[in-house]
């Protein structure tokens, strides 16, 4: 892309964004936040984001979480990807994201509602699950969980 050329569109793109979700443990707790912008706005949900140009995922993570919330965490791996498509009444693509799912450890601070954040948390695995609307989130919560458990 050149400096002369217009940024894509987050709203009706014509390609998915990358964009990285960040499951963060602090304890046998994950971190949610209530969205502050659309899609799924003053929805619980985990922190992240798109992702910028010459960011990896877990430099995107870490500075996403640190945005909406003001916690340093460190990424610890990826757990899965994840398709994100909203469509209008029309049906046409709104917005379609490719998400990184991002494990991360709290390593300090406390949660605080920043940038799109309305509300941030700390729920357990259970709580999680009845706070969130999207399946996929509960879904990548769950397997998050499962693959810290079994890691050595």
């Amino acid at each position: 892309m050149t400096d002369d050329t217009p940024a894509q569109s987050r709203t009706y793109p014509a390609r998915p964004w990358v964009g990285v979700g960040v499951i963060v443990w602090r304890g046998d707790r994950v971190l949610l936040i209530r969205r502050g912008r659309a899609p799924r706005l003053g929805q619980w949900s985990l922190p992240g984001g798109a992702q910028e140009v010459g960011e990896t995922v877990f430099q995107a993570a870490a500075r996403e979480v640190r945005e909406e919330t003001g916690l340093t965490v460190r990424p610890t791996g990826v757990v899965t990807v994840v398709d994100a498509i909203t469509r209008d009444g029309e049906g046409r693509v709104e917005y379609h994201y490719t998400l990184v799912e991002v494990a991360a450890e709290w390593e300090a601070g406390e949660a605080v509602c920043a940038d799109d954040a309305l509300e941030a948390r700390w729920a357990t695995v259970d709580e999680a699950a009845n706070l969130v609307p999207w399946d996929e989130t509960e879904r990548v919560i769950r397997l998050a969980a499962a693959i810290r458990i079994s890691a050595p």
